[in-house]
């Protein structure tokens, strides 16, 4: 039996057991094979990957592991600049847009009023998911490990956090979202792009007391939906100060979060 000594470092520990958790162990294999398969066996989504070092040197995911290895696998870096070694996923995307699975209903509300792209449905089929994720260059948000494992999905992030709320603190921590936010933009029903739109154009379809108080106002393209800066606006403009106000670190790597899915 051939052996491989493995590292894994930083939110990769989330998906092992605790027992080897931030620790080097040792894991016996019969077979050669490539070091993403032999990773993703040990449960971790290849899509959360950014650097893998064997025996000190930087190595693509389709490098056999050979028995003795000294392996460290590292998370994607967000504030370390690594673009001298090699990475194992592809370049970021230009552009911050998400595709969310059948559980995150909520979140997907919580990005589009951020001012970001994103698509949601609650019967996308995991293949649909993976799909839409590729060819639109869409990060995959999943609690689905299994999903993340897919080989054509390159970006995608499992969940940690089971409270919306917190879910989305911790994508805006992880994407390093904070500097890009353009919140209000967004239909929060749909996701199209919000237009502005006359008030006389709309003023049958107002309440009375909206007639009498409010006079800027934005539509839906797709589902004809009306947005103005009403009780709610501040409501969300409140939620959205405290939850960067708030943002920490460690926010959704408690011990109790976990990420499921299919084996």
């Amino acid at each position: 039996m051939q052996h491989a000594h493995f590292r894994f470092y930083a939110e990769l520990n989330d998906f092992l057991p605790p027992e080897r958790r931030g620790v080097r162990f040792t894991h016996l294999f019969a077979l050669s094979t490539s070091v993403k398969d032999m990773i993703e066996a040990l449960g971790i989504p290849h899509a959360e990957i950014d650097l893998i070092l064997v025996n000190g040197h930087s190595v693509d995911f389709s490098y056999l592991v050979q028995d003795g290895d000294w392996i460290s696998v590292y998370p994607v870096f967000e504030s370390l600049d690594i673009t001298p070694l090699v990475h194992v996923r592809p370049q970021p995307l230009r552009e911050t847009r998400f595709i969310l699975d059948a559980h995150l209903g909520k979140l997907a509300i919580y990005l589009r009023m951020l001012g970001y792209d994103t698509l949601y449905r609650n019967n996308y089929e995991d293949e649909e998911l993976a799909r839409i994720s590729s060819t639109e260059g869409r990060i995959l948000l999943t609690k689905d490990r299994g999903l993340l494992k897919r080989s054509m999905v390159t970006h995608g992030y499992c969940m940690r956090s089971s409270a919306p709320q917190k879910q989305l603190a911790e994508i805006v921590r992880r994407f390093d979202l904070s500097a890009t936010i353009k919140p209000f933009r967004r239909c929060l029903r749909c996701n199209a792009e919000l237009q502005p739109i006359s008030k006389e154009a709309i003023l049958e379809r107002l309440q009375p007391k909206t007639r009498q108080y409010y006079h800027t106002f934005r539509i839906c393209p797709v589902c004809d939906n009306i947005y103005w800066e009403g009780s709610h606006y501040q409501r969300m403009q409140k939620f959205i100060t405290d939850m960067l106000e708030g943002l920490d670190p460690t926010v959704g790597m408690d011990s109790s979060s976990t990420c499921g899915g299919k084996e």
